[in-house]
């Protein structure tokens, strides 16, 4: 199984004490299963230019983050499948945030697990498969 990680995935990683079951977990994931959405790096920048550690956050990205994973873009094909779900969450009445969504439509156009801890969010969305570790190991010591 190969994976896509959610921002909250990534942010994890780069604090100082990461949870310890979710750090053992991804050791044991073979670097060519590991993949990001060019979103979320979006996302990563969003946060690093907002923070008063800005150098710090922009240098875990770009040394840490970057070398360590697959970007893979939001193109046309995964537009398509953004549009799909969008559709349906707006038929549900369960709106979520289009980035939420890009993410999700990475995954699913990929066939990958996404890894996340936003499992109320993720968990709206037909076909996507989500992983729990994140979240579970927020809840174990």
């Amino acid at each position: 199984m190969a994976y896509l990680f959610d921002t909250d995935a990534i942010s994890e990683l780069l604090r100082p004490h990461p949870t310890a079951k979710y750090v053992q977990w991804l050791m044991n994931v073979p670097r060519e299963e590991q993949f990001i959405s060019s979103v979320v790096i979006g996302e990563l920048y969003k946060g690093a230019y907002r923070s008063r550690a800005q150098k710090h956050h922009l240098i875990n990205i770009e040394q840490r983050v970057l070398p360590a994973v697959t970007v893979l873009p939001y193109d046309m094909a995964t537009a398509k499948v953004f549009g799909q779900i969008r559709a349906r969450l707006e038929e549900a009445g369960t709106i979520l945030p289009d980035a939420d969504i890009q993410i999700a439509a990475t995954a699913i156009y990929h066939d990958l697990e996404l890894v996340t801890g936003n499992l109320r969010h993720f968990s709206r969305i037909d076909d996507l498969k989500v992983n729990t570790i994140l979240s579970d190991s927020r809840f174990t010591t």
